[in-house]
Formats: structure tokens, C-alpha cells, sequence
């Protein structure tokens, strides 16, 4: 069964960035479009970006323009690259299929200091 770690979470003050990793195991990884999601407390999972398995990626429109999501099937790896971070970018991010095929990670923390 495939797991995931979620990495590279931190207190940022706003305007800074944050590069957040997600490793996964298993040989299937590449297949898959892969999303980053978040969660802030109080309110529900969303997704933030995904990536196709041949490297297409879609951002959510609140995120276009700072945030970035690559992938690095070799390594099993994608990532988020984020910018000109926000207060309310303050959430616990995630990874995992579209549609969570793969038990859920425990998250990477995100906190955005005004």
C-alpha cells in the first residue's frame, strides 16, 4: 500500500515561501495525477494544485501566480513551491491522488505570520 510523507512545513512570515515535498512508496506513484490539498481549521480539505502524470498542472485560482507544483516521478517526489505567502495560506498541507486513492499522510504544517 502506498504511503505518503508530507515535508517542509514552517512558520513563514507573509510574503516569504516554502517549498513542501511529498515522497511517496510504491512503483504505481508515476500513473497518477497527484494534488496538494489543505486543510485550515474550521474548515474543509480543499485542493490547492495538481500535477498529471506527463507534468500538467492546474492551480487554484486564489493560488495562481505564487504557487508552483512539480514532480519528480525518479524519486516518487512531488512538490509545492510557494510564494508571496498569505495569513490565510495557514493550513496543514497534504498530498495524495485526485479523488484520495492512498490513505492520507499526517500533513505538513503551514503557518503564515502577518
Amino acid at each position: 500500500q502506498v504511503q505518503l510523507v508530507e515535508s517542509g512545513g514552517g512558520l513563514v512570515q507573509a510574503g516569504g515561501s516554502l517549498r513542501l515535498s511529498c515522497a511517496a512508496s510504491g512503483s504505481t506513484f508515476s500513473i497518477y495525477t497527484i494534488g496538494w490539498y489543505r486543510q485550515a481549521p474550521g474548515k474543509q480539505r480543499e485542493l490547492v494544485a495538481r500535477i498529471s502524470s506527463g507534468g500538467i498542472t492546474v492551480i487554484a485560482d486564489s493560488m495562481k501566480g505564487r504557487f508552483t507544483i512539480s514532480r519528480d516521478n525518479a524519486k516518487n517526489t512531488v512538490y509545492l513551491q510557494m510564494g508571496s505567502l498569505k495569513p490565510e495560506d495557514t493550513a496543514v498541507y497534504y498530498c495524495n491522488t485526485v479523488g484520495a486513492v492512498w490513505p492520507w499522510g499526517q500533513g505538513t504544517q503551514v503557518t503564515v505570520s502577518s
